[in-house]
C-alpha cells in the first residue's frame, strides 16, 4: 500500500518543528508521532487522525470523516478523513491541530501520573 506523498509533505511542514517529532511507516502507510505517540497518518490518500475517545463521536459527524477500520473492528478515538477533504489546507490544519492537542494532553497526563507514583 502506498500513501499520498504530497499530503505527507504538507503534514511534515506543519509538524516537523514540534518537539519529539518523528515519522514511521505503519499500516501500509506513513504515521507521524510526537514523543512516540501517534498523532496522525496517511493510508493511500486518506488522513488518519487521533481525536481521542471523548471527541470520537462528534468527529464522526463531520463532513468526510468516517471510522478508522482496517480489520473489521473500528479503532475508537481515531477517524479517517477523505483525501479530498484533506486537500483543503484549512481542513487539514484543523484536524492536525486537534490531533496535536490530544497527543500533547496525553504527554502531560502521563508525566503527572509518573510524578504522583513516586
Amino acid at each position: 500500500m502506498s500513501y499520498d506523498e504530497g499530503l505527507a509533505q504538507r503534514i511534515r511542514e506543519t509538524l516537523e518543528e514540534e518537539p519529539g517529532y518523528a515519522e514511521k511507516k505503519m499500516f501500509g502507510g506513513l504515521c507521524f508521532l510526537l514523543f512516540g505517540n501517534m498523532v496522525c497518518g496517511i493510508i493511500q490518500e486518506d488522513l488518519i487522525v487521533r481525536v481521542g475517545v471523548d471527541h470520537y463521536e462528534k468527529a464522526l459527524t463531520e463532513p468526510h470523516a468516517r471510522k478508522f477500520d482496517l480489520t473489521g473492528r473500528p479503532l475508537k478515538g481515531w477517524v479517517m478523513v477523505s483525501g479530498e477533504a484533506a486537500d483543503d489546507d484549512d481542513v487539514l490544519q484543523d484536524w492536525l491541530k486537534r490531533a496535536v492537542s490530544f497527543v500533547r494532553n496525553l504527554r502531560i497526563n502521563k508525566g503527572s501520573e509518573s510524578v504522583s507514583r513516586n
